[in-house]
């Protein structure tokens, strides 16, 4: 079999996903994946879909992210492993949609507009 890439997005972020039969090692961004995202809920989500399949130890993984923060990074990868995962085997596309794995979150920031503080927030009213 050969190397399956895909791509995965949320807010700013890009992932580029290449997923390979292995022994369940995760590279991001030439690291480890414990050493790129420290925090244990950020690893969580980007297993998320391997685990929902059990597949942990099946693939190794090698992704390029660029762009947003970390948890927008972590969620734009697992976003492109389930869709590898289902190139892989579309079989297991009913598992990761019941688990909403496969929607791409569109929810982005919204613009600054001109004459306010934010967004939303205007300046403070004043009546006299």
């Amino acid at each position: 079999m050969e190397i399956i890439n895909t791509i995965g997005r949320r807010k700013t972020s890009v992932a580029r996903v290449y997923v390979k039969p292995g022994k369940g090692q995760i590279i991001v961004n030439q690291r480890e994946l414990k050493e790129y995202f420290p925090s244990e809920i950020l690893q969580t989500t980007v297993k998320q879909a391997l685990a929902t399949l059990k597949m942990e130890a099946d693939y190794d993984v090698t992704v390029n992210v660029e762009g947003g923060g970390s948890k927008g990074q972590a969620e734009a990868i697992r976003l492109g492993i389930a869709r590898a995962l289902v190139t892989i085997n579309t079989e297991s596309r009913p598992a990761l949609k019941k688990e909403r794995l496969l929607t791409r979150d569109s929810r982005m920031v919204e613009r600054k507009k001109p004459g306010r503080k934010k967004a939303r927030k205007k300046f403070q009213f004043s009546k006299r």
